[in-house]
């Protein structure tokens, strides 16, 4: 009898408690802001509830999450709250993107340059184009990777790092193009530096292999081949003869290219120079900047695009001007 009265009184305890946790934290109060960032975790996120007295327990928060929605995700924004919301009002928050204060989801796609980025932050309404403009060609940013960049609208060419971000509100254009960067600085892991140490390429150079990479390889198969085209003919001092950075030198890409389009004088002709071109020619993305990391081991260089997609590959320029023959 001792025993069933300690359970039923204990069970009472724990009904009131749980009914007391599941309130709002007051019966009224002003909106808070809270932002969450990317990455923030559910018990991070109950914490700071609890701190900002917004909800009365971070356990009983955490418990609602997991219970109400098995696969919890939690996106990026600036959300209003108030301590009058019940935990689960606030929860149901979190899970719709919609409520969050101006939320903005961007997509960079890989192979993209500066200007084309730009246009698509402006097209979000995240800054104007003078604005963009200003800070990737002014804007000081701390990191080493940056030391030696050129001048110029395209300084920051090929470390505006291609992924999908979740964009708070009030976030300015120097704010951006810094996540950009710092999501590239990511891809700078210890490993990295260690195989570019074997490769013996800086990481500029890495970058703008990887750059080349990416606009000439449709298909991720092929990256890793491009790649080790190009390093064979670095080796022996053979142009690298890429049509994508004549495109870029161009400005405005052309369908197709004529021989007086591989004449124009500029350092980034690599079919009238050898050696990589001066700097990246787009944002490559974690792929091509992998592909050009780990080249396949092979004694080819020559490729030519095919109609599907992929590209035919070759060790003599004979078997190059056959696939040409063949595949265009």
């Amino acid at each position: 009898m001792g025993l069933i009265l300690v359970l039923i009184v204990g069970g009472i305890g724990f009904l009131s408690w749980w009914n007391w946790a599941t309130k709002p934290y007051a019966p009224t109060g002003d909106n808070e802001k809270i932002t969450i960032a990317m990455g923030t975790t559910v018990p991070e996120l109950a914490e700071e509830l609890q701190k900002r007295h917004l909800i009365r327990s971070a356990w009983m928060f955490r418990y609602l999450v997991h219970s109400e929605q098995s696969k919890f995700k939690i996106y990026a924004g600036d959300y209003l709250l108030t301590p009058a919301m019940t935990p689960v009002e606030m929860i149901k928050r979190f899970l719709n993107s919609s409520v969050a204060l101006a939320n903005n989801r961007v997509t960079i796609p890989e192979g993209y340059t500066t200007e084309q980025i730009i246009d698509l932050l402006v097209l979000k309404g995240i800054g104007s184009k003078e604005e963009f403009t200003k800070v990737v060609t002014d804007d000081a940013f701390a990191y080493p990777f940056l030391k030696d960049a050129p001048k110029g609208l395209h300084r920051l060419e090929g470390y505006l790092f291609p992924n999908t971000y979740d964009i708070p509100v009030k976030t300015n254009p120097h704010d951006m193009i810094d996540l950009l960067l710092q999501q590239f600085a990511k891809e700078l892991t210890p490993e990295v530096q260690k195989q570019l140490d074997i490769l013996k390429l800086s990481v500029p150079q890495w970058v703008t292999l990887g750059s080349m990479v990416e606009k000439e390889a449709a298909k991720a198969s092929d990256r890793p081949l491009v790649a080790s085209v190009f390093l064979n003919r670095l080796k022996i001092g053979q142009p690298l003869q890429s049509c994508a950075t004549i495109q870029f030198l161009l400005g405005t890409p052309k369908e197709k290219l004529y021989d007086k389009d591989l004449k124009i004088p500029s350092p980034y002709n690599t079919y009238l120079h050898t050696g990589l071109p001066p700097g990246p020619i787009a944002n490559p993305g974690h792929a091509s900047l992998q592909a050009s990391l780990h080249p396949t081991q092979t004694d080819m260089l020559y490729f030519v695009a095919k109609k599907d997609g992929y590209h035919a590959f070759a060790k003599t320029y004979e078997e190059h001007l056959k696939n040409i023959k063949l595949y265009q």
